[in-house]
């Protein structure tokens, strides 16, 4: 699989061949500690010293190689795949070594930093439902009002939490014709690739 870059990224990495080898790998340091901890603006800025290029340039370069390498490592694209796709920008033998060498090195640590930055989200543990008739009240003697009650019981970070529910027939129908929606269109090759490619 390739990794398609927008006219922007391809912008942002075209400064790499000006800044050089040896500024390469200075950004490619910077770009995965943004992976890490967050803007530096300060790193930035004692690396433009350093190597005696722009501040702009630096976090140009800093943010497509942090994109190159994030998006890289969430597809976990082989090193051809890798190799065709920085070929695009048109750079140097060498300096798509670099890049690819870059890549091989901080993969592993770039998913686990992508692990950690995912959202935690409740996962289902268990339900209770029970369901109420109403068939009369004081006011009317034949009436028919049906309610079903869910207890939803989830899972999160170690802690179970319940969540009640309350509908009519009607909307818990309605609910359900969505959901089986939504899982045959899971099911189709588009959803498929899409996911596939989440992962």
């Amino acid at each position: 699989m390739l990794l398609v870059l927008s006219e922007e990224q391809k912008a942002h990495l075209g400064v790499l061949p000006r800044a050089g080898g040896a500024a390469v790998g200075e950004l490619g340091r910077l770009a995965v500690e943004l992976l890490r901890r967050g803007a530096a603006p300060r790193a930035c800025e004692a690396a433009a010293r350093k190597l005696n290029i722009d501040v702009d340039t630096i976090q140009h370069g800093v943010e497509g190689l942090s994109y190159l390498l994030t998006e890289s490592s969430k597809l976990m694209i082989s090193e051809i795949d890798f190799q065709e796709s920085v070929q695009v920008l048109g750079f140097s033998d060498e300096l798509n070594q670099l890049l690819l060498q870059l890549y091989l090195d901080n993969r592993k640590e770039i998913r686990s930093i992508l692990s950690e930055l995912a959202p935690k989200l409740p996962s289902y543990h268990s339900l209770e439902w029970r369901l109420d008739v109403q068939l009369a009240s004081r006011s009317l003697r034949q009436q028919i009002k049906p309610a079903v009650t869910l207890k939803l019981h989830l899972n999160q970070n170690e802690d179970q939490t319940a969540q009640v529910l309350q509908t009519d027939p009607s909307t818990l129908l309605h609910l359900i014709q969505q959901l089986e929606q939504a899982l045959g269109e899971m099911k189709t090759n588009h959803c498929r690739r899409i996911v596939r490619n989440m992962k």
